[in-house]
C-alpha cells in the first residue's frame, strides 16, 4: 500500500495513518515493534525524515515509545488510545453527515435504524 494520499493530506499523516489502522487490525499489537524510519522510507521509496515524522506523531499520542537501540514498539495502552480516539472522531466523521443527508431525504431515526440493521454485520445487505 502506498503512503502516497490521494486526498491531499500530507504523506507522514497519510503514513501514521496507515500504521493505526494496522495497530487497530491486530498486525503490530501491543508489545509489537513496528518497521524502523529506515525500513518505511525504502519501502515506500519516501525521504526517511517523512518517516520519522509519521512515527513521532504517533510517539507524542502515546500509540508508541522509543526504546533506545531497539526500536519503536506498540504500547500497552495503545489500541485502546487509538480507538478511543477513532470513537470520537466517528460522530463527527460519519453520523453528523448521515444525519444531515438523513434530514435532506426525510428519514426518520427509526428510518435510520431500520437501516443500520438491513446492512449491518451478517445482514444479506438487501436493497432499499
Amino acid at each position: 500500500m502506498s503512503p502516497a494520499p490521494a486526498d491531499g493530506r500530507p504523506i507522514f499523516l497519510t503514513l501514521a495513518g496507515q500504521i493505526a489502522d494496522d495497530i487497530l487490525a491486530g498486525v503490530y499489537p501491543p508489545g509489537a515493534h513496528v518497521p524502523s524510519t529506515n525500513e518505511l522510507s525504502v519501502f515506500y521509496k519516501i525521504n526517511p525524515a517523512t518517516a520519522g515524522k509519521a512515527l513521532n506523531r504517533l510517539v507524542d499520542q502515546q500509540i508508541l515509545e522509543k526504546r533506545r537501540g531497539l526500536g519503536m514498539f506498540v504500547t500497552e495502552t495503545g489500541v485502546e488510545r487509538l480507538r478511543e480516539q477513532r470513537r470520537t472522531l466517528f460522530a463527527e466523521n460519519y453520523l453528523a453527515p448521515l444525519l444531515e443527508e438523513a434530514e435532506r431525504v426525510g428519514l426518520s431515526t427509526d428510518d435510520i435504524i431500520t437501516l443500520i440493521h438491513r446492512q449491518g454485520p451478517g445482514s444479506q445487505r438487501p436493497a432499499i
